[in-house]
């Protein structure tokens, strides 16, 4: 089997697929590897690094493409596939679904490493994850960046320097990591989530949880996502959060629900009582913002108050977040071409899961229901 690595055309898309360490791994298993001159270049990696570990590196885009049987991508489009081929990599199915009847019109196989289930067997492929870690470290050295005051409290010559304040809103991968990240920096960390049963993963990181009293019923599904909640009690949790917000220095928002819009839970008001040189960073910006004035993909001022809504914060650490992506798609690909070829008939539930076009229609349940086709 030939594997396609491709320069990554997303605006702004630092990653790569496949990271030369990768390449080795698969090499060891039998594949041939072709990977596109550059495409690891954005993030650190050189031709001559995949070279040495056995890849092929080709001119064109267009050379990768004839040759490869399946071609990895960080960000997944139809572009230049043929029918036949195989593609692995991110491409938002659940948001737009649209995308999976392009895969299906080309006639390719699409799988969709967001849509791996959250089970046991499947940690080690868990990209969405690996690229939350990156993005709750990446808010917090943001965070530190625009504050006009350090995170740690300092004894010095000149008086002492008090602590910054940071309240982590959504307690998933991304909060937990900028949690421990806010708190290695030496800032006092409070966290809420609507699943009480974080707490015990926010004490363990030194961080304190709020607790708001909102009679959160099923706040979490069988995958371990928060379940999307009425206007109701968003309106509520508004109301009790409003003074937690106006406490804190930094507030970092990570609250989202697959394949849905964010809720609101930072208002304009809430952000007009936090004090001069605040700063909120809002990591759910790409699903329409927890703050209800972020300004997508800008850094932007607002009532004193600095708003972060920078897109794919992965990107901005490449270099590992590459890494980490790559692990987690090899070990994918391992698993569902054990024998070096994919079985389709499989019943295997991380092939299930993930499959979303298949000889050129698309298959994945949930999607031809949001496409109007169960």
């Amino acid at each position: 089997m030939i594997v396609g690595v491709l320069k990554e055309t997303y605006p702004g898309e630092r990653r790569v697929a496949l990271v030369p360490q990768a390449v080795a791994q698969l090499a060891s298993k039998g594949f041939q590897v072709k990977v596109e001159a550059g495409a690891g270049a954005a993030a650190g990696f050189r031709d001559e690094e995949y070279v040495a570990r056995g890849a092929e590196v080709m001119a064109s885009r267009e050379a990768v493409l004839q040759a490869a049987d399946v071609v990895l991508r960080v960000r997944a489009d139809a572009g230049g596939l043929r029918a036949g081929q195989t593609v692995i990599g991110f491409f938002d199915p659940l948001s737009e679904p649209q995308r999976a009847r392009e895969f299906a019109a080309a006639g390719v196989s699409a799988f969709a490493m967001e849509l791996l289930p959250r089970i046991t067997r499947a940690q080690s492929m868990d990209a969405l994850s690996s690229m939350a870690t990156v993005a709750g470290y990446e808010a917090v050295i943001l965070a530190a960046h625009y504050l006009p005051r350090l995170f740690p409290m300092l004894m010095t010559a000149a008086g002492t320097i008090a602590p910054a304040k940071v309240y982590v809103v959504g307690v998933g991968v991304a909060g937990l990591q900028a949690i421990a990240t806010a708190r290695r920096l030496g800032a006092v960390v409070s966290a809420y989530d609507v699943r009480p049963a974080v707490k015990e993963q926010v004490l363990s990181l030194g961080a304190k949880f709020v607790e708001l009293p909102l009679e959160a019923g099923e706040a979490e599904d069988k995958g371990g996502y928060a379940r999307a909640m009425d206007e109701s009690f968003y309106r509520r949790q508004r109301e009790l959060m409003a003074r937690v917000v106006a406490e804190n220095d930094v507030v970092i928002t990570t609250a989202a629900v697959p394949g849905r819009k964010a809720p609101v839970l930072v208002t304009e008001d809430m952000v007009k009582s936090m004090a001069p040189g605040s700063v909120i960073v809002d990591l759910a910006v790409e699903r329409g913002g927890n703050c209800e004035i972020t300004s997508p993909g800008e850094v932007v001022e607002r009532h004193g108050v600095t708003i972060v809504g920078l897109l794919n914060l992965p990107s901005m650490a490449p270099y590992h977040a590459s890494q980490m992506y790559a692990r987690n798609i090899v070990n994918f690909l391992l698993h569902i071409a054990k024998q070096g070829s994919i079985d389709f008939a499989s019943e295997d539930e991380i092939l299930r899961e993930t499959l979303v076009a298949r000889d050129g229609a698309v298959v994945h349940p949930r999607i031809k229901e949001l496409l109007g086709e169960a």
